[in-house]
């Protein structure tokens, strides 16, 4: 048998094993089954591509983590997109490459401000510390999850130099309004994208207002490569400060296997290295290794074909809930930003401060009857061990990240949730409503 014949018998054989896998799923029994706030959604696409991947040995990046960089940046109307090994990497390489000496007096330097949100994920803001910048945190607004041009003008001081805020649960925020911000005080824009590929704010895609913008493709995000992330710009300067962080913090750009791209790579001297020194080994940054795997990649590439799908999916699934619920007393539902156009990452929930239940109890029903449901990421940071001795300033009150911090939840709509199962959410909370509304 010849290698190619063998490899072709290798691939029909895992996806004859994808159509046994999907033969022997349960059916879903409401009250029993566990219904998923969040979960790739992957098919015989997807492990044939991963399984032809390791048939390939593409360990490393390569071949398809180049053309998914293509095509993501593409799709995602980028110049330039970075593909690295998570979402909280993107974020870190992101705030770092701010801080490059390669931008001149437009560099971030320890002790500027970053205006973000105090209810979020850290790995928005942990970049922020780790690169010696003060965060400035600003309040959110109930509903949409988002903060608002006003808030972040307020927060703006002397020494603040940046904006680094992501799109609450798919929602985008003021992002047209925040851009010219930026742009009129001189401030430096990254959008957090991890939890908002696809959606638009103003018909624009989110990820294309800030100069440098971030994705998740962890499982729980709209494409799932395992563990990866990537960081798009246009601008080419950043770019190549992007690409150095991430590799080592190399001058060089040469992609794996090539020995010379430049053509002088025996030909240059940098810094007080001796003239001539290797180019492959010459370092301008304090870099990291962030890269991901062609492994990642190919399932990436697979997934990527589905992106529309799957955002499709999203829209419809969080169009049925607010429908099922809507009217529901004691709750605050979600609600789109105004001129936004959502890729909906999660649906959700906050319970009234003055209801005659708690968001705790509330939850304790969801789970027991199956619905998973997960806290609106770390609720006020400002709250939280890690950050009690950090440097940081508080611009305004707080009060919204609080209540959310006490009462706010949400659960899924990702792809993989059926009309039965979005059914069986809706009724549960409303049975629980019906009992102590």
């Amino acid at each position: 048998m010849n290698a190619e014949l063998a490899r072709q018998r290798v691939l029909d054989a895992v996806r004859d094993y994808q159509e046994a896998v999907d033969g022997a799923a349960e059916p879903f029994d409401a009250g029993v089954s566990e219904v998923w706030p969040s979960g790739a959604v992957l098919d015989a696409d997807d492990r044939a591509a991963l399984v032809e991947a390791a048939l390939d040995l593409r360990i490393a990046a390569g071949p398809a983590s180049r053309r998914f960089e293509s095509l993501f940046a593409r799709k995602m109307e980028r110049r330039k997109a970075h593909l690295t090994n998570s979402g909280s990497s993107a974020n870190l390489l992101a705030v770092s490459a701010l801080t490059s000496p390669q931008l001149g007096e437009r560099r971030l330097r320890p002790g500027d401000e970053v205006i973000t949100v105090a209810a979020g994920f850290p790995t928005t803001v942990n970049p922020i510390l780790q690169n010696g910048l003060v965060p400035v945190f600003v309040d959110i607004e109930l509903g949409t999850y988002n903060t608002t041009a006003d808030r972040v003008a307020r927060a703006i001081g002397p020494r603040t130099r940046a904006v680094v805020i992501a799109h609450a649960l798919g929602n985008p925020f003021e992002a047209a309004e925040i851009a010219d911000l930026a742009d009129a005080h001189g401030l430096h824009l990254v959008e957090d994208n991890c939890d908002a590929v696809g959606a638009r704010y103003d018909g624009r895609l989110t990820g294309t207002f800030g100069a440098l913008s971030t994705v998740s493709f962890y499982p729980a995000h709209h494409l799932a490569m395992g563990e990866g992330g990537c960081v798009l710009t246009s601008d080419l300067a950043l770019a190549r400060i992007v690409e150095s962080l991430r590799d080592w913090g190399r001058d060089c750009w040469c992609e794996p296997g090539e020995n010379d791209r430049c053509l002088k790579r025996f030909g240059q001297r940098m810094g007080t290295l001796p003239p001539g020194y290797d180019h492959k080994y010459i370092f301008s940054h304090v870099g990291y290794n962030l890269k991901a795997t062609d492994l990642q990649a190919a399932l990436g590439l697979s997934q990527l074909a589905k992106l529309d799908a799957f955002v499709a999916a999203r829209r419809r699934n969080w169009t049925r809930l607010r429908q099922s619920l809507d009217g529901a007393p004691h709750l605050i539902l979600p609600r789109a930003t105004e001129r936004a156009e959502p890729s909906w990452f999660g649906f959700a929930v906050t319970v009234e401060p003055e209801a005659p239940f708690t968001a705790r109890e509330l939850i304790a029903h969801l789970e027991s009857r199956g619905v998973g449901t997960r806290r609106l990421f770390a609720g006020n940071l400002t709250r939280h061990p890690a950050y009690a001795d950090t440097p940081h300033r508080i611009s305004g009150e707080l009060t919204n990240s609080d209540i959310v911090t006490s009462g706010t939840f949400w659960v899924g709509v990702y792809p993989g949730l059926s009309d039965e199962m979005l059914d069986h959410i809706a009724s549960t909370v409303k049975e629980f409503l019906a009992a102590r509304g």
